[in-house]
């Protein structure tokens, strides 16, 4: 990380943080700052942009690495642990400019499971850092997607919600770690 990278084709990105969906041409000069839940984070001389794994070959960047990290939702699902799998994913996503995923953020406010007409449903509250964050849409897809990769799972809804407003006391252990908080 940290080294300066060209495009080797044509790319979407979502400038952070407005959220707005940009096109990063062929040979576009970026620096990656943060590659956590199969997305990356790039400095451009335009600004900040995350790029999503399907784009990952424009960087130079193998996905080996993601599905290896997947793999622990999996094993959970196999042993019938369909909540703890659903939990491992979420901890796959990231706000692009906070090196901690949503659950130790303390972003996810619950997680239920609903079993209907043979389907199970996902459902998901969670929360922003600001209530103005331009990638609320964009993380809350991240978990969607995340979640919707678990085999089983048929539907998935994630709703951003304002109550309780969050604060840093939510954020755990691990999470404050991380941050150099304590």
């Amino acid at each position: 990380m940290h080294e300066e990278i060209e495009l080797s084709r044509e790319v979407e990105a979502i400038q952070i943080p407005s959220g707005d969906l940009v096109r990063l041409p062929l040979g576009t000069k970026v620096m990656i700052t943060q590659a956590l839940g199969g997305t990356y984070t790039v400095a451009t001389q335009s600004g900040l942009a995350r790029i999503k794994a399907e784009n990952a070959d424009a960087l130079g960047i193998d996905l080996e690495a993601e599905k290896a990290q997947q793999s622990a939702a999996q094993e959970a699902i196999s042993s019938g642990d369909v909540q703890g799998a659903i939990w491992e994913q979420l901890k796959l996503v990231f706000d692009p400019e906070i090196p901690v995923n949503i659950v130790d953020l303390g972003l996810v406010y619950d997680c239920s499971i609903k079993e209907e007409e043979g389907q199970k449903n996902v459902e998901v509250k969670m929360t922003l850092t600001a209530p103005g964050c331009g990638m609320g849409p964009t993380i809350a897809a991240d978990a969607q997607s995340k979640i919707l990769m678990l085999d089983g799972i048929d539907n998935a809804q994630v709703d951003i919600v304002w109550d309780p407003v969050w604060n840093q006391e939510m954020i755990s252990e691990e999470g404050k770690m991380k941050l150099g908080m304590i």
